[in-house]
């Protein structure tokens, strides 16, 4: 089992930021890694807490993909952390693939080393 993690920001806190956002990062990691929705094993989803509207796993489950199980979690509120972010990790089936972690927008800056982004206090 490997795992794939990623992250995205929104700019405001509701349902249809928050549904673009899952679906892009979603939607890149899947293509990124070519991954099919069963070589999924579980996807664990976390929110900053200033984002209440809209749970990512309803929209990931929105993308199709009814059989992974799934669960939600607050972030820890961290002084300094980034503000308005959805971070994931994506558990999957194998052992021999080379990796593709997926930072997007203001996310890039928790992992510059691995996104192109700018230095940031998160890794």
């Amino acid at each position: 089992m490997q795992a794939i993690r990623g992250a995205i920001t929104v700019t405001q806190n509701n349902e249809k930021e928050i549904r673009e956002a899952t679906h892009c990062l979603i939607g890149e990691i899947l293509k990124k890694n070519q991954l099919k929705p069963e070589d999924l094993v579980s996807v664990i989803f976390s929110l900053t807490d200033d984002l209440n509207a809209s749970n990512p796993a309803k929209h990931f489950r929105e993308m199709g993909m009814t059989d992974t199980p799934l669960f939600c979690v607050q972030e820890a509120k961290i002084n300094g952390a980034l503000k308005k972010c959805i971070r994931v990790i994506i558990h999957i089936n194998t052992m021999d693939k080379d990796l593709f972690h997926i930072y997007l927008r203001d996310a890039k800056k928790m992992r510059p080393d691995i996104s192109g982004g700018e230095n940031g206090n998160e890794t």
